[in-house]
């Protein structure tokens, strides 16, 4: 099987602007790595490669970037990237382990004249003496995505190109780099804009059911199975699937996903009968999918399936020139535009000092917290329950605190306390949303901009209480 066709959007040192085609994007000329093989498989070699992309996968298996026929590689061995400052090597859990300079390492830094040991077989890198040309947007901005750093720049041009495209997409990141947030900015402009867009989130739902959301059953097939179901390709037929948490779906399951893929025919549980189902699919992982296929947890043949097109989300702490940004950014979602003397340019500069673990989502807590706690509100783990209280309430007297809000829903002592609490939230979201879509006439963006939801949560939140299975991103 050829190899996916993979953009890539790592950071890009050494940049200088060579031209100015348009006025949406610029080239700039980057700096190239060379990889030369000076042994393979424990005889001497003499061939070479030249990076010139973002991102470059070494192993055994023909679909690396740079194959090696060492029996000792491991199908995918480790990958290169580029990232500030330099070039970064990871091993992606190889059977025999990568060393540099006799080092074994599992992620480092990679300098020119270092060579890399791999199984039986040595890489040496060097500096290529040509760079290479690649293309910057300059808004900066794609729809809800915010971003003035390299990284984020390289990355809108390729989303602009995969949104417009028909293959599957597999989006790759950290948690909190704000993948969802990518997916639904590929489906508005896609050309299934206005078809149905169905979520599922693989690592939320129990293995035994996992079938039966993604392509029905039919009454009586399971127990429970109390009348016909049709699952999330059937219902977004003409649309698009979103697969979230792709990497934790079981390996039980891969085959039929597979197949479903493949064929884009699905059968429902219980039924002999297959309909044809016409279907993008827009899979996300904060997983390397080539370590969990080193490790057997993730078929291969289901990661080539659905990585036709690879998008790589850069971390936060890549793009810190971003933090000003998305500071702004928040304070508007939030409402709170007239705190922004919170985030004075040496704050900024402290936040630019932190690595932000949790990415874009713990930054936008972080904002929320300031705002509401003023210079209370601390970097890294949440404060305790207490510290995180608004001032009126940690001041308020005992007797206060302990009162029931005016207008709370009564709650059922007659039931343990986590199934009230559900119950009562179960019953305000189901309300709230019904209320909402009505107000919105069904159209869930302008729904999403009026609550503050993010389009993605609000989906999820429709689906979860049957609202609407299946709706457009209008």
């Amino acid at each position: 099987m050829p190899p996916p066709a993979t953009p890539h959007d790592a950071d890009l040192p050494g940049i200088t602007a060579v031209t100015e085609p348009t006025t949406k994007s610029e080239v700039v000329a980057v700096p190239r790595l060379e990889l030369c093989v000076e042994r393979e498989a424990g005889k001497p070699a003499s061939r070479s490669m030249v990076l010139d992309g973002d991102f470059i996968r070494i192993g055994s298996h023909p679909s690396n970037d740079l194959v090696l026929a060492d029996r000792a590689v491991s199908r995918f061995h480790c990958i290169i990237e580029r990232v500030k400052p330099a070039f970064r090597l990871t091993d992606v859990g190889s059977r025999n382990g990568t060393s540099i300079a006799g080092v074994r390492v599992r992620d480092a830094d990679v300098l020119p004249e270092c060579r890399i040991e791999l199984g039986d077989s040595v890489v040496r890198v060097r500096d290529a003496d040509a760079v290479a040309e690649t293309e910057l947007a300059r808004a900066p901005s794609f729809g809800a995505l915010q971003g003035v750093s390299v990284p984020m720049r390289r990355l809108f041009p390729i989303l602009d190109r995969v949104a417009k495209s028909t293959p599957d997409v597999l989006i790759e990141g950290e948690n909190g780099t704000g993948k969802e947030v990518i997916a639904t900015e590929l489906v508005q402009r896609s050309a299934r804009a206005h078809k149905p867009l169905v979520i599922v989130d693989c690592g939320a739902i129990s293995p035994s059911l996992i079938e039966s959301e993604l392509f029905g059953h039919v009454r009586g097939a399971f127990t429970g199975a109390s009348r016909d179901r049709a699952g999330a390709f059937e219902e977004a037929d003409g649309g698009t699937v979103f697969l979230d948490e792709i990497g934790e779906l079981p390996l039980e399951m891969q085959p039929k996903l597979l197949r479903a893929l493949a064929s884009r025919e699905v059968r429902r549980l219980g039924e002999s009968r297959v309909r044809k189902v016409d279907i993008r699919v827009i899979a996300a992982t904060n997983r390397r999918l080539e370590r969990e296929v080193n490790s057997g947890r993730f078929r291969e043949d289901l990661y080539y399936r659905l990585s036709v097109l690879t998008v790589r989300v850069p971390p936060l702490r890549e793009r810190k020139e971003d933090i000003g940004v998305l500071v702004q950014c928040f304070l508007n979602e939030l409402g709170a535009i007239d705190k922004a003397g919170l985030f004075p340019s040496e704050v900024i500069e402290d936040m630019k000092r932190y690595d932000w673990p949790g990415n874009v989502r713990e930054l936008r807590n972080y904002v929320e917290r300031r705002v509401v706690l003023g210079d209370g509100a601390s970097m890294g783990a949440a404060a305790p329950a207490e510290r995180d209280a608004a001032p009126a309430e940690r001041d308020a007297a005992p007797a206060e605190r302990d009162a029931a809000p005016a207008g709370a829903p009564a709650a059922n002592i007659e039931m343990p306390f986590k199934e009230a609490k559900d119950a009562i939230i179960d019953r305000f979201e189901r309300g709230y949303l019904a209320a909402l879509l009505e107000w919105s006439n069904g159209n869930v963006s302008r729904a999403a901009r009026k609550a503050g939801l993010d389009r993605m949560y609000l989906h999820r939140l429709l689906q979860r209480h049957g609202l609407r299975r299946a709706a457009a991103l209008d």
